[in-house]
């Protein structure tokens, strides 16, 4: 997701993240932000968020 800083996400944001256990395999799980976690605007591994059905998983591409 390079290039995105944190104020592009935002609640409500339909979104596609990889969770930690899928990082290998590149899997994507889309949901619409429910939380940022990331405290850091331009983290170098991405913005962590919870998506509204509890995963959490760092934005690989925003959907909406």
């Amino acid at each position: 997701m390079s290039g995105h800083i944190r104020s592009n996400i935002r609640k409500g944001l339909q979104v596609a993240v990889v969770q930690k256990q899928d990082q290998r395999s590149g899997k994507l799980t889309e949901g619409a932000v429910q939380a940022i976690l990331t405290n850091s605007p331009n983290h170098p591994h991405g913005i962590k968020v919870r998506l509204e059905s509890g995963v959490v998983g760092r934005v690989q591409k925003i959907l909406s």
